[in-house]
């Protein structure tokens, strides 16, 4: 579990560095996390969407955005309209990430159109370009603050407190996003962007950055014309000037936690906050839970984290105990670069047994043999609505061994799907079924449980389905792939 011994060696965090290869050899790559054991019943619950909800905290967030932007404008030029600006600012270069982020995810609203629209407002008044940091994001997840991997280290060793104290001012931060944008609109794409978007979406990241520049330039054009700074206030500056509140919540993400690990315990932090807070940032101070179980939205987490807390590390106290960590640890760090904070991981529980049929496991109903050479994949008990269950077959001399995920549907039949998630290989078991699909558990990817087509990024290649029947009280199958149709990857939308 521990880190790798780097020593006094200043690593190298770029993408295609010396440290992909290395993370690669070391098998840190699209590997098997550690994840705790939770009953599928519960988890099926935690995982269920909200529109009702998401649009609750939405429109509350637009209307504390709206109205404080107005106070200020009618309070402007006065030094009264100073605190409304904080305000407006903080909301609108600050709590837009959380909404960036969960929206992003798609986990937000149950309505894929409402987590799209507000994951590209997010990204406009983040300057980050949508298509790119989708794909980002998806890395960060796969490769959590795994060198030469992951694109979202934030604090690079050897760290430096300093540095991390003047991210609060988003003078740096924000014009190195902003000059981005401007390069990609001209068609300059870093190495970066090209070692994790995929090629065929490359145009859409150019076409996306000359959107939002040509809006900003004539948000700068009209205040150029009027010769006033005010629609830049309100639009633009918003993004240096509001950052400090994205910064204070998204250090406490990793900041100081460990390098090259597969246990989100050791390398996130999860910390206690206020409901004022956690509006604010969309519970994504349960961190360590979100990165273990992306697929449970938001306002799910607090329950999520009862569920599995006694699996955990401690969770931080409060909001200063972390930053006194936070600090203390990069601190240390600047000059001892292999310095960990010491973490005692509680003893977790054995995850519960899957279905493994045998290589002769062929169905015998009490009539007599099966004579089609259907497989027995299993008793139905427990495949309520909603739930996932993992199959694998042994090996035999005529097949290699295999592995399923079996669905039972909203109208109550069964679905018969690969388990392997085409995009990364995490077995789908793990996720859920959201409206007849099944849901990725590691990057929000769906597919249709019953044609296996892929339906939201960053899956494109489809699944294997199989035809599935329940007979006596048992699931049976021939398990000989259904024929699907082929997929552009371009009519992936979502």
């Amino acid at each position: 579990m521990g880190s790798a011994a780097i020593g006094l060696e200043q690593r190298d965090y770029s993408l295609t560095g010396p440290e992909r290869e290395r993370a690669q050899a070391r098998g840190f790559v699209e590997a098997a996390w550690f994840q705790p054991e939770i009953d599928p019943a519960v988890m099926r619950g935690l995982q269920a969407r909200s529109n009702g909800r998401a649009a609750r905290d939405t429109t509350l967030w637009l209307a504390l955005l709206v109205a404080s932007g107005l106070a200020a404008f009618v309070l402007l030029p006065s030094w009264w309209a100073v605190l409304p600006l904080v305000v407006y600012a903080a909301l609108y270069g600050g709590a837009a990430d959380a909404r960036w982020h969960e929206h992003g995810h798609g986990t937000a609203f149950a309505n894929p159109a409402a987590n799209e629209i507000i994951y590209y407002v997010a990204c406009f008044m983040l300057w980050r370009g949508p298509t790119t940091w989708r794909w980002s994001h998806y890395r960060h997840h796969t490769d959590t603050i795994i060198v030469g991997r992951d694109a979202e280290i934030l604090f690079e060793r050897p760290s430096n407190a300093w540095r991390a104290a003047f991210a609060f001012t988003h003078l740096q931060g924000g014009p190195l996003m902003g000059w981005r944008l401007v390069k990609n609109a001209f068609g300059s794409l870093d190495d970066g962007i090209r070692d994790f978007v995929p090629a065929n979406e490359l145009r859409k990241v150019v076409w996306e950055a000359r959107v939002f520049v040509a809006i900003t330039a004539g948000i700068v054009a009209w205040a150029i014309a009027i010769q006033s700074i005010v629609p830049l206030l309100f639009c633009g500056l918003p993004t240096i000037y509001g950052a400090w509140l994205m910064v204070f919540f998204g250090i406490t993400q990793h900041a100081g936690m460990r390098e090259d690990v597969l246990d989100h315990r050791l390398n996130s932090r999860s910390v206690r906050m206020n409901p004022v807070l956690r509006f604010l940032y969309l519970n994504m101070n349960y961190h360590v839970e979100h990165h273990i179980f992306p697929s449970v939205p938001y306002h799910a987490l607090p329950g999520l984290h009862a569920e599995i807390r006694d699996q955990l590390a401690p969770i931080k106290p409060n909001v200063a105990s972390a930053y006194r960590e936070i600090f203390s640890t990069l601190w240390k760090q600047q000059h001892d670069h292999s310095y960990e904070i010491p973490l005692e991981l509680p003893t977790a529980r054995a995850k519960a047994a899957r279905i493994d049929v045998g290589e002769t496991a062929f169905f015998h109903s009490p009539a007599g043999p099966s004579t089609d050479g259907r497989f027995d994949l299993g008793d139905v008990v427990g495949m309520t609505r909603g739930a996932l269950r993992r199959i694998d077959i042994a090996a035999a001399d005529d097949r290699p061994a295999a592995t399923y995920v079996l669905c039972r549907l909203d109208d109550g039949s069964l679905a018969l799907a690969d388990g392997y998630c085409t995009h990364q290989q995490f077995h789908l078991c793990d996720g859920a079924l959201i409206g007849g699909e099944i849901e990725c558990p590691k990057h929000n990817a769906r597919f249709d449980a019953r044609t296996g087509a892929p339906t939201r990024r960053p899956a494109r290649t489809p699944l294997a389905v199989y035809a599935v029947d329940e007979v006596d009280g048992r699931v049976v199958s021939t398990l000989q792939p259904l024929s699907t149709a082929p997929l552009d990857p371009s009519e992936i939308t979502q």
